[in-house]
């Protein structure tokens, strides 16, 4: 699609220009990347070098300063490009943001930390486990601390830790029996007893190589315990936008593909192409009603998030991404009846598309999870 009536910011066009310059060669390095479960290391670096991963730090710190806003639209238009890039540096991205919109650690840490990420630094959450399922839900990690001399020992093992070969820093969460909280500690991926297994084999998002977080006796000093889960109060994270934003751009690229396509098919059976046949134009139609929708819905939650931080958001954040996810998921499914069954031949993108969608689902948050605190919302359960 063309973004230049929908982009605003000098932030969103810098950097749309810049990947307008790469997005083909991210393209020819997917299919490759998720045959092999490899990670899209060059993608990343380029990433990098050119500064994308200091777009959320804030100006003070160093950094370019963008809102959600920005970094949704952008998102959006690089996992069109390729998802698996999308949603890696989408965490790196949503972290940093989070973290200096709310102030979340001591000021001398955030200090240090954003002279780390300026110099290449790239962080991750690891909070997901293999037998608590979903950290959304509030279950309380096996993962834990125990304080020794000036520091802290900590043991356990972390699923779903996206990036996990490329980061330089993890945020975990672990049990602090002591004082009986789950906390967050700040681990660099070169402190002794750091591991990353080797056991990233989904069908879907492959190329985000989200190995398991293996943590073995591993120390770190008293200033590296960060945070206490729930201590600023809860409040809505618009910076986890930047999860259906990739989802919202690999749909638009099932789209893109499949127009170009109907565009281009002749079958011998009909004169002209299958886009002028009436039941593709109405796929078509179908198609392109569900992405507007999801865009508009999304890009103006954040856009409301920008604009009213004191007034919590916290139905139109969580709807966001069960809309996305949802019509999205429609979308490709259109786009594949449009292709026919040259949509499940391997060299070609729709398949990979269909795989990166279904692994959406199940990013946060939960779609019943969701519906319910909706609901709460809606029904005055909430204090």
């Amino acid at each position: 699609m063309n973004y230049s009536a929908l982009i605003h910011t000098e932030i969103q066009k810098k950097w749309i220009d810049k990947f307008d310059s790469i997005k083909e060669q991210f393209k020819e390095k997917a299919e490759y990347n998720d045959k092999h479960s490899r990670f899209p290391y060059e993608n990343i670096d380029w990433l990098v070098n050119e500064g994308y991963t200091l777009l959320t730090l804030p100006k003070a710190y160093g950094g370019e300063g963008a809102t959600v806003e920005d970094m949704v639209v952008l998102q959006t238009y690089l996992g069109a490009i390729d998802g698996a890039t999308a949603l890696s540096v989408g965490w790196h991205l949503s972290v940093v943001g989070q973290l200096y919109e709310q102030h979340a650690w001591e000021q001398d840490m955030l200090e240090r930390f954003a002279t780390a990420v300026k110099k290449g630094a790239l962080v991750n959450r690891a909070v997901s486990e293999a037998e608590t399922g979903s950290p959304t839900r509030g279950a309380r990690p096996a993962t834990h601390a125990i304080k020794k001399d000036k520091g802290f020992v900590i043991n356990g093992v972390k699923t779903f830790t996206s990036m996990s070969r490329r980061l330089s820093h993890f945020i975990v969460s672990a049990y602090y029996e002591e004082i009986d909280t789950v906390g967050f500690f700040l681990i660099s991926e070169d402190t002794p007893g750091v591991e990353i297994a080797d056991n990233w084999n989904m069908v879907g998002m492959r190329a985000t190589e989200s190995h398991d977080l293996i943590l073995n006796d591993v120390f770190i000093p008293e200033e590296n315990f960060v945070e206490i889960r729930g201590a600023g109060g809860k409040k809505p994270n618009g910076w986890i936008l930047h999860i259906p934003s990739t989802y919202l751009g690999i749909a638009q690229a099932a789209r893109d593909y499949a127009v170009d396509f109907a565009k281009n098919y002749s079958p011998a059976s009909i004169d002209g192409v299958i886009g002028d046949i009436s039941t593709v134009q109405q796929n078509v139609g179908k198609m392109e009603s569900l992405l507007l929708s999801a865009r508009h819905f999304l890009w103006s939650t954040a856009a409301l998030y920008n604009q009213q931080q004191d007034i919590p958001i916290w139905n139109e954040t969580s709807a966001s991404k069960v809309l996305v996810m949802n019509q999205g998921l429609e979308v490709i499914d259109i786009a594949m009846r449009v292709v026919g069954a040259k949509s499940l031949e391997m060299e070609r993108p729709l398949q990979r598309y269909y795989r990166d969608m279904r692994a959406g689902l199940h990013n946060p948050p939960m779609e019943d999870m969701a519906y319910t605190n909706i609901a709460h919302s809606v029904l005055g359960h909430f204090k």
